[in-house]
This record gives structure tokens, C-alpha cells and sequence, in this order.
């Protein structure tokens, strides 16, 4: 039996949406990219093992015997538990994790050679876009995400470092259907003008703001920064989302918190997850405690970065 425990993350947004149809090479040739972030928990957790006939149980059984099914023999058969994972679609990468672990953990059981998270990206179908959960599976940590050349099947990762002792909450308001499948693909089609300017305020975002105020160690610069990047990336988006984030639910939320001090506030991905980086654990407790008295049907999860990546166990 292999057991895989996997972090969940949070994608601050793309550096780079190219126009749909369009060669767009004004602000560079790679696309996609982004900024992103492993958390502790929620996490991914998943045991796999081989059997006389298929079977799978626990949240998203199916997705994830489906991953061992497109990667097992014809003459094997496997149980696959989910042990942990949170609900799909969530802006926590979910997918991604579930594909990795379930393949990887199939590999062992058939006593396979160990490949690289890339590779293992490849045989599960994922990192089509984002390649931060693909490498942050294996690394952990704050990742930089340069984004995807053409012809390339999983974006290069400029950077991964690990990430200061800084809390995070996450919030998911009550009322915002997931964004997935068909919407993120018709938002992803759309015609748009291809817009330098956005491109180019992003990359001097993640250059000169976020990236050098995290390896200062410094709260209030990043904090702005990376709220600052997080909302801009979202404008690309704004014909399909309403604006900058996914709803007025979460757009309520991000006010909220920003309006408590919380400077590193926004929508991961898609949402209808919201984080919320805090400068220490009292802050985001009272965060917490003043979010809920306000909006007490919010979902609120407290955890940290993981730096470390996942972890494989055996019996």
C-alpha cells in the first residue's frame, strides 16, 4: 500500500493571458505564469493499493480512481481511498494534487521507475496552464512561475522559496457557485485585446514588489504588493467575472478584510476561496473572530505554508 499526502495551494494569478487566436509576444513569448503559494493543509491524502477487482471510496473517489485507471495496466486492478481533500473547483489546485499523488502512488504499488513531477503532470493530464502546483507538489513553498514557451508542456519555475512564518486564513463565502469545466474554458476563449500594459504592470508587480519584499522578510510591502498583483490579474477576466473577482461575494469579502488591515487579501484562482496572509498569528485571529461575528456563515480554515512538499508513506 502507498500512501501520499499531498498540499493544496493558492495561484495569486496569471502573469500573462495571451489574446484568444492572437500571437501576443509584446510583453514576452511564454504564457501563462504566475505567482503561487503550498499551504499546510487543507491537503490532498490519498491510499492506493493493488487488488483482486477496482474499487475507490472517500470525497472525489471517482475523479481519483479515474486517474489510476488512466495509468494502470489492463491486468491490474487497485483500491484507491481518499483519506483527505477538500471540495473541487475551490481555487486550491485540488485537481492537480489528487492527479499527481494518485499516479505517483500507482507507480509505486507497480514497482515502477520514480519520475519527476513534470513527467507525472503528463500521465495525469494536468499543469495545462498553471505550472505551480506541478512543481510546488515536490518543493512546497512560494513559487514563481515563468510561465510556458510554445510547444512547452508544463511551465519552467523561475523560483521556490520557502515562505516566512506568516499565517493564512481562508474563506469561502456562502452562496458562489465554482468556477470549472465549461466557464473557465468559454472565459479562456473569449476574444480579448491582448493588453501590454496589464502584462507589463503584473511583471513589475512580481519583480520589483512581491518578490523582493518576501525575500526581505518585509509584511507591509508584500502584503500590498501581492493584493495589488492579485486584483490586477484579474482584469483580464472582468467580462466574465464582473470585475476583478468572482462575485460580489468574494469582492465583499477581499473590502472586509483589507478594511481590518490585512494587507495580503484576494481570490486564489478562480475562487470562491479567499485568502488572507496575516503578520502573525494574534492578527489572524482576531481576523477570524471579527469575520465570522460579521458573516457568521463563512466557511474559515487557519493554516501555513508548507515548504516542504508531499510525502510518500508505504506498508
Amino acid at each position: 500500500m502507498t500512501r501520499v499526502s499531498a498540499p493544496t495551494r493558492l495561484h495569486f494569478g496569471l502573469l500573462h493571458v495571451p489574446a484568444c487566436g492572437a500571437s501576443d509576444t509584446t510583453v514576452s513569448p511564454r504564457r501563462f505564469g504566475g505567482l503561487g503559494l503550498m499551504l499546510a493543509s487543507p491537503r490532498v491524502v490519498i491510499r492506493v493499493e493493488r487488488v483482486g477487482e477496482w474499487s475507490s471510496a472517500g470525497p472525489s473517489a471517482g475523479r481519483a480512481e479515474a486517474f489510476a485507471r488512466h495509468v494502470a495496466p489492463a491486468e491490474s486492478c487497485f483500491r484507491v481511498v481518499v483519506e483527505e481533500c477538500p471540495a473541487e473547483h475551490s481555487g486550491l489546485g485540488v485537481g492537480t494534487q489528487l492527479g499527481l499523488a494518485v499516479v505517483e502512488a500507482v507507480r509505486r504499488e507497480l514497482d515502477l521507475p520514480d519520475v519527476t513531477a513534470v513527467e507525472l503532470a503528463g500521465l495525469a493530464g494536468r499543469g495545462e496552464r498553471s505550472a505551480i502546483g506541478v512543481h510546488g507538489s515536490r518543493s512546497g513553498g512560494f513559487l514563481f512561475d515563468a510561465g510556458k514557451l510554445p510547444g512547452q508542456a508544463v511551465g519552467t519555475i523561475l523560483a521556490a522559496v520557502p515562505f516566512p512564518d506568516w499565517p493564512v486564513l481562508l474563506f469561502r463565502p456562502a452562496g458562489n457557485a465554482p468556477w470549472s469545466g465549461d466557464a473557465e474554458r468559454h472565459a479562456f476563449a473569449r476574444h480579448r485585446s491582448a493588453s501590454a500594459e496589464v502584462g507589463a504592470r503584473l511583471a513589475q508587480l512580481a519583480l520589483a514588489g512581491v518578490w523582493p519584499a518576501l525575500l526581505d522578510g518585509d509584511y507591509d510591502r508584500f502584503g500590498d504588493a501581492l493584493h495589488e498583483y492579485n486584483r490586477v490579474a484579474g482584469e483580464p477576466f472582468a467580462a466574465d467575472q464582473g470585475g476583478a473577482y468572482a462575485s460580489p461575494a468574494i469582492a465583499g469579502t477581499v473590502a472586509k478584510l483589507r478594511g481590518l488591515g490585512v494587507k495580503a487579501s484576494g481570490q486564489s484562482s478562480w475562487g470562491p476561496t479567499v485568502f488572507a496572509i496575516c503578520a502573525s498569528v494574534a492578527e489572524a485571529e482576531s481576523v477570524r473572530e471579527q469575520l465570522l461575528e460579521a458573516s457568521p456563515e463563512l466557511d474559515v480554515v487557519l493554516t501555513t505554508a508548507d515548504s516542504s512538499g508531499r510525502t510518500l508513506g508505504s506498508e
